[in-house]
């Protein structure tokens, strides 16, 4: 995990070398900053805003887009502690021990999932109405005070 993070800050750095010597233009690291993460963050909301579209037709969507941001806050979650890990020695640095956290996660969602899935189907159960004769009385009121003409 250290040795990934490692490779990933010399290929910002060398990144940022290449960008500056191929413009020419010598900007800071904020600047750099600001237009690389700028477009790289437009980049993905224009992957991720027609995917978002797509799920907004599906029944369940909240629990669908909700999954899915708190996976993405959980990997967050889950590198800052092996970083922290890797600044203070506590613990080893691995990237093992991030993916069996997220598979918890994932694990866990999943029962969750069976779970809300019976309580949802019982109280559809409960909730459907037993006599057809009732529905169709209920749904035309006005056809008992309609004159026959």
């Amino acid at each position: 995990m250290k040795a990934i993070i490692l490779w990933l800050a010399s290929l910002v750095n060398e990144v940022h070398d290449q960008i500056s010597l191929r413009i020419g233009i010598q900007m800071t690291d904020k600047e750099l900053h600001f237009w690389i993460i700028g477009l790289v963050g437009i980049a993905f909301f224009l992957l991720v805003y027609p995917i978002f579209k797509w799920i907004d037709k599906f029944k369940f969507k909240t629990t669908i887009l909700g999954f899915i941001y708190t996976f993405t806050v959980m990997v967050v979650l889950v590198f800052a502690i092996e970083i922290q890990q890797a600044i203070t020695n506590r613990g080893q640095m691995e990237f093992s021990d991030a993916v069996i956290g997220l598979w918890g996660f994932i694990v866990l969602f999943f029962v969750y999932s069976v779970f809300a899935g019976i309580i949802y189907g019982f109280v559809q159960l409960i909730k459907r109405p037993r006599n057809k004769k009732t529905i169709s009385n209920s749904t035309t009121p006005l056809k008992k005070f309609r004159s026959k003409k």
